[in-house]
């Protein structure tokens, strides 16, 4: 076993389990309620958490689960409008801002798909966090095999 930190990806409150993706990139790993050290109730989608892991009977495992930090969310004013053609203000959570990583490569520069995943998996989890685990790995794949095909990534050989 080892130590992972990962992001939570989903998860179902109501069955008590979900989903990791690790941050070094790899399969998502599975995440039972039962695994966490910290009170469930914090465990939230987007929340950052370290693990070890271990080989479950369907794949990787989290086990021993702490949590490192919790998205904030600020309420967020949306005008929205009435039957009468007045506004009404509502909140709710903030439009996602997308930080993506420093990859330290200059415009213009490939990188490798590795890279690439990495990022991808990095922008899906903050611009869409009720993505689920299914829905990061089929749509960074195919964001993956785009730039393959363009010629954007460099695998060395």
């Amino acid at each position: 076993m080892r130590v992972v930190q990962g992001r939570v990806i989903r998860y179902d409150e109501v069955r008590g389990y979900g989903f990791v993706a690790p941050d070094e990139g790899g399969d998502d790993v599975f995440l039972h309620v039962n695994d966490l050290e910290f009170d469930k109730r914090k465990l939230v989608v987007g929340a950052v958490v370290e693990f070890d892991t271990e080989e479950g009977d369907r794949g990787p495992k989290a086990s021993q689960v702490t949590l490192v930090s919790t998205p904030v969310a600020q309420p967020q004013a949306v005008a929205a409008a009435t039957g009468n053609g007045a506004a009404t203000v509502l909140t709710g959570p903030p439009a996602p801002t997308i930080v993506l990583p420093d990859t330290g490569a200059d415009d213009g520069d490939s990188v490798t798909s590795r890279q690439l995943t990495a990022e991808v998996t990095e922008m899906l989890l903050a611009g869409v966090p009720t993505l689920t685990a299914e829905q990061v790995v089929l749509t960074r794949q195919a964001v993956v095999a785009l730039a393959t095909a363009h010629g954007w990534v460099n695998d060395p050989a």
